[in-house]
């Protein structure tokens, strides 16, 4: 015989090999296919900084399934995949190469930075995607893009111009977040806020003209500097009569006004605020209803500016600390008290983020939001899990405007220019000829770029071709599903919403399917400060892609974080190492026959046992799919492969291939191994494309049968028929494998060793039961290593020395009394005794439970009556033959 498919299971010699199959023959591919329904998923981008990591490898691998999966369903299956310009990140990387080589940004000027940005671009851009090429994902890559190409950068201006003109884009001077070390603004989703150990500086100012001093609590008092009011609450009896006086504000000898403003709570501390529109979000709308003077005190680099007097030059920190030294000399520091709270930090450089008015661009939100909220609420957009909602929420009911100007040079430059002459703003996709205003000729575009989320929000359609109305944008959008983790829901989830409402008039997505964290093994977040990242090509290396793959999705649930074990990696390899050394038994079985579907009665019982058992896999496994429920539909095709397929059926099958003489019972045999084994190779594919391709690939080739396609990426997703439901057979053949396990476990229990031959006697009252067992004696006596099989309607002529076991269905009897002391037999009897009453108790206490009688479906309560006559039953067995055990 030949041996189709290698000894050993080794991933790194196939996977490769088999990749590059798959790319030359374009299978990834997607067209226009009207005949065909769409199915189609936006990749979200990764960086262009960035290198493969878990996270990546969780969320390629998730859409890698449903791509997989709809493609053999037969939609015309669109992964539409594409890396992002990211500014900061990229800026930052490209500044300290420079910086390397004795050189800076500003040396080079801003062309010459930007074609070092496009060449470092070109260098290390692609190196994501050659890492995740080896996981395996079929994108459809003739179709990448970049969100800084041609067209996307089109439809970048194209959105910009259309919300300038509708008046939802704006420039003014506002409260941002202004990274120090970046020097650049950023949103509200790119700051993340983390406790920390402080201190509040009481310190107090003197009322000018009087002998009273005003009393706050400060955590920042560097920025007393900029001070430019104190306010107390209109309401506080203390405080009315000093209402419209002043305070001097030390160092600055500047008299500021005592004003009242119902945003100060009297409850807390003093009831006593000091005011710095310049450096406080609050502060800063206090400012604007009172008309108060905005003082900024800082430099773009946190120091201290020269409107800080004696301070100017000094960082935010040291300023911080001799201003406190020189109040507590003033005898104007009243304590300082220990203090934590929450700190905005920038989450790509983990600086402090100091809010400073500047004149930015901002999106106007109020209108914009409104459809990405009702989209939600009235399910056009499914969200899963359910309670992601709640996030949505949270975010899209505290939103503020959106400020999208970045002072950066890589990236999509803001198309707005001013008029030299007058300063008139004109925005448009080229510089304007002539000022619409003064007639000037001369024009400076906006030195500022745009957020790069303002890209990526458009992904869904600009990837397709939008502003164009092009043939792929009509049958593709809106996309299927997008798969992401819950920690960018704000960043870019509920800024595709709103864009695609406004500028496709629909949804960008039938649903979003969001996944977890992947943490350690002591369930640690992944971080580079705690060194316990993993690299995935370190796995795919030493256990191959697919056990990567398996390990993330098996067991892991919608939105839930997961941990990564190595032992799960080992298991998923195992797995894929049963699954080969199983497929190789068959292929070398197959060999030499013709493989015809038999007649229906050529079927034995165990033929449609496991056809039975294949038909509820691909039924519950493609309900999971279509539910995107990938972790339980993974464990539904390990159970049934591992378990039912390979410990059960093969085994079972093992005495009709190499004993029986029956040609038609072999030949059903084979045909059942064959048909099982493509179908489940099928059901496993999306999981583990690389093994089931190539195994795939060698039995089409053993089989020699044109008619299954090439490959098995284009062959066809099983569809379950009610042709394989066989209930009888199921119920008889279940019957053998409980009184299989029995035997196996009172072997074990009685270390009693497997290949010893035994003489068994099978008891049942039920006809049915016994017809399975005389049926399948050959089989029944192969898997329990037995001898004579003798079946029986009742225990006459069974010496009491005989040792049993008790199923739901029947008795074992097996006379070893040679072989085991009967006290022991007593023990294990006493044992599954002891075990019965815990289910006789449990099963009682359900039964005369009034909430569970009166809640509980007819067909669960039946189900638990069923089971108390089957206990009650096994029990009166297991009495009964501790009282012969003498």
């Amino acid at each position: 015989m030949k041996e189709p498919l290698a000894k050993a299971y080794d991933p790194h010699g196939m996977e490769d090999r088999i990749y590059d199959k798959w790319l030359k023959n374009k299978y990834f591919h997607a067209e226009v296919r009207k005949d065909k329904k769409p199915f189609s998923i936006v990749m979200p981008p990764p960086n262009i900084t960035g290198k493969l990591h878990m996270g990546h490898a969780l969320d390629n691998t998730m859409q890698d399934i449903l791509i997989r999966f709809k493609r053999m369903q037969g939609y015309e299956a669109l992964w539409q995949p594409g890396t992002d310009h990211a500014s900061i990140s990229t800026e930052v990387k490209i500044i300290e190469k420079l910086k390397e080589e004795g050189t800076s940004k500003e040396e080079l000027g801003r062309e010459g930075f930007l074609r070092r940005a496009w060449a470092w671009k070109d260098e290390y851009g692609g190196i994501i995607e050659s890492q995740l090429k080896k996981l395996g994902i079929s994108c459809d890559w003739d179709r990448k893009r970049f969100t800084m190409d041609e067209g996307l950068s089109d439809a970048v201006n194209e959105v910009f111009i259309r919300l300038y003109e509708k008046g939802w884009i704006y420039k003014g001077a506002k409260m941002v977040n202004w990274c120090p070390v970046c020097q650049t603004t950023i949103s509200d989703a790119e700051v993340e806020h983390e406790t920390q150990n402080s201190h509040l500086w009481h310190i107090k100012y003197p009322v000018i003209g009087t002998d009273r001093f005003l009393e706050f609590a400060t955590t920042r008092p560097e920025t007393m500097l900029g001070d430019t009011a104190v306010a107390v609450n209109p309401e506080d009896d203390r405080y009315k009569d000093l209402v419209g006086k002043s305070c001097m504000l030390p160092f600055m000898n500047r008299e500021i006004p005592i004003i009242a403003d119902e945003y100060v709570d009297m409850e807390f501390g003093t009831g006593v605020v000091k005011i710095t529109p310049s450096h406080d979000p609050n502060d800063f709308e206090v400012g604007k209803r009172h008309n108060l003077e905005f003082i900024n005190i800082m430099n773009d680099d946190a120091t201290i500016n020269e409107n800080g007097g004696r301070f100017a030059g000094l960082t935010r920190m040291e300023a911080r600390k001799r201003i406190v030294d020189e109040l507590r000399e003033m005898g104007l520091l009243v304590k300082i008290e220990d203090y934590s709270h929450e700190v905005g930090i920038h989450d790509r450089c983990h600086t402090t983020v100091e809010p400073l008015v500047k004149q930015q661009w901002f999106v106007k939100m109020e209108d914009l939001i409104k459809p990405a909220v009702s989209g939600v609420k009235n399910k056009d957009i499914k969200l899963i899990p359910p309670r992601m909602e709640k996030l949505y929420f949270n975010w899209t009911d505290h939103i503020r405007d959106w400020c999208i100007s970045r002072q950066l040079w890589w990236g999509h430059r803001i198309p707005a220019y001013y008029c030299d002459a007058c300063g008139e703003i004109a925005v448009g996709k080229e510089k304007p000829d002539k000022c619409p205003k003064c007639g000037a000729e001369k024009f400076t575009q906006d030195p500022d770029v745009l957020d790069t989320w303002f890209s990526s929000a458009l992904w869904p359609f600009s990837t397709l071709g939008w502003p164009k109305r092009t043939p792929e944008l009509e049958y593709f959008y809106p996309t299927s599903v997008l798969v992401t983790g819950y920690d960018i829901i704000f960043f870019w989830v509920i800024r595709m919403a709103f864009s695609g409402y406004e500028h496709m008039g629909e949804r960008p997505f039938d649903a979003v399917l969001f996944h977890g964290l992947i943490r350690d093994e002591k369930n640690r977040k992944m971080s580079k400060s705690l060194g316990n990242g993993i690299d995935p090509l370190d796995i795919i290396d030493k256990y191959g892609a697919d056990a990567l793959r398996f390990m993330l999705v098996t067991g892991n649930s919608p939105g839930n974080d997961m941990r990564f074990l190595y032992d799960r990696v080992e298991a998923a390899r195992n797995f894929a190492n049963k699954v080969w050394n199983a497929s190789r038994f068959i292929m070398m079985n197959l060999d030499g026959h013709s493989i015809t579907k038999p007649e229906a009665a050529d079927l034995e019982d165990t033929d449609k046992w496991i056809l039975n058992k294949l038909f509820l896999a691909e039924k519950e496994i493609t309900e999971n799919l279509e539910k995107y429920e990938l972790g339980v539909a993974s464990q539904k095709i390990y159970d049934f492969v591992w378990d039912s397929f390979c410990d059960w059926y093969i085994e079972m099958v093992k005495p009709r291939l190499y004993q029986s003489g029956d040609e038609n019972s072999q030949s059903a045999a084979l045909w059942t191994l064959k048909t099982v084994l493509l179908d489940s190779l099928k059901l496993l594919h999306p999981y583990m494309p690389f093994v089931t391709e190539e195994i795939y690939c060698n039995l089409r080739q053993e089989l020699a049968d044109e008619s299954l396609p090439e490959s098995i990426m284009i062959s066809s997703w099983p569809i379950p028929t009610d042709q394989w439901v066989f209930e009888k057979e199921v119920f008889m053949v279940e019957a053998m494998k409980n009184a299989v396990r029995s035997i196996r476990n009172m072997r074990n229990e009685m270390n009693v060793a497997a290949s010893k031959r035994i003489d068994v006697t099978v008891v049942s009252e039920n006809p049915s039961v016994r017809e399975a067992f005389e049926k399948e004696s050959m089989i029944f006596a192969s898997l329990i290593s037995g001898d004579k099989i003798e079946i029986a309607s009742d225990k006459t002529g069974i010496s009491d020395g005989a040792v049993s076991c008790v199923t739901q269905d029947a008795t074992i009897f097996v006379p070893l009394n040679e072989l085991v002391d009967l006290s022991e037999e007593k023990k294990r009897l006493e044992k599954e005794k002891a075990r019965l009453e815990k289910e006789l108790a449990r099963s009682h206490g359900m039964l005369s439970n009034e909430k569970f009688l009166s809640k509980a479906p007819a067909s669960k309560i039946q189900e638990e009556k069923d089971k108390l006559a089957s206990y009650e039953k096994m029990m009166a067995e297991v009495e009964e033959r501790i009282r012969s055990c003498k």
